[in-house]
């Protein structure tokens, strides 16, 4: 849906739907450029625990209004709304969605910056329009990033993030695409064309293996790689097992791109088609 196109929602700090195997999480606070307060980091928490059970194939965060999130709120912070629940609530909904077994995609437009980068980094794809405003600022108001203080750097290196971080630059989606802090950049016009064509890549890339994908590559900060191979051979083990590579070899031998969400129904055991040909002996489509 286009950027802009939500009402402000006042009791409703961020809304949830599921629609074409797709979970869309929206802030819905425009009138305050989608800034954080408690009731908006429990209701994102409410919304991504739907989208982690919710029979889609991809998570994408969104905000209503002139931007994706200015950050913290600063009314609410400066009257001492802001506590350990807030922050607790906060880094629950971050990890939640950096941890969900589908791949997410935060859509970064307007003002994007302080909490609103911290939650596009939880994310596993970002997409920015060019005109974004990309950055940090929290030390200017006496706290830190916490929601990417402990991401950044793997994202972008240690050099990069603390210059986002100590500085606190603000920079524009081109930028920020040009240093790897966001995925894909787009004209605002093609925002919604640009989402769509990343979110049909997705729909042929099989769900089982991108989860343990996301999950192995988190995992590969913090130990030996060589360590995990069973865990890798486990998962690949899963993977080769499932209904997904089932498609995947169906689509092979059909001669098109394999469909894995809506589930396909696979084909019954007597119809005798042959193995697929390997990779080096694969005919060209017709």
């Amino acid at each position: 849906m286009p950027a802009g196109s939500h009402p402000d929602r006042s009791t409703t700090p961020v809304s949830y739907e599921a629609r074409d195997g797709v979970s869309v999480i929206t802030l819905t606070r425009p009138s305050v450029l989608n800034a954080l307060d408690t009731g908006l980091a429990a209701a994102l928490v409410d919304a991504v625990e739907h989208a982690e059970t919710d029979d889609t194939y991809a998570i994408v965060v969104r905000g209503a209004g002139r931007a994706f999130c200015s950050g913290m709120d600063r009314n609410a912070l400066a009257r001492g709304d802001i506590g350990e629940s807030f922050y607790r609530l906060w880094i629950r909904a971050l990890n939640r969605l950096e941890d969900a077994a589908k791949v997410s995609i935060a859509v970064l437009h307007g003002y994007s910056i302080g909490g609103g980068l911290q939650l596009a980094v939880a994310c596993d794809l970002r997409l920015a329009t060019t005109d974004a405003v990309v950055g940090l600022g929290a030390s200017r108001h006496g706290i830190i990033p916490d929601g990417s203080v402990l991401r950044l750097a793997r994202l972008i290196g240690l050099a990069r993030a603390k210059e986002l971080s100590l500085l606190n630059d603000e920079i524009t989606g081109v930028a920020a695409h040009a240093i790897g802090l966001v995925t894909r950049v787009c004209a605002a016009t093609e925002l919604d064309a640009t989402l769509a064509g990343m979110l049909e890549r997705l729909r042929h890339q099989a769900p089982t293996a991108n989860a343990h994908i996301k999950r192995l590559l988190h995992e590969s900060f913090h130990t030996d790689p060589r360590a995990r191979i069973d865990d890798v051979l486990t998962a690949q083990a899963e993977c080769m097992q499932s209904w997904e590579t089932a498609e995947a070899n169906r689509a092979w031998h059909d001669r098109r791109e394999p469909v894995f969400h809506p589930r396909q129904q696979p084909a019954p055991a007597s119809s005798g088609r042959p193995e697929p040909a390997p990779a080096s002996n694969r005919p060209p489509a017709s």
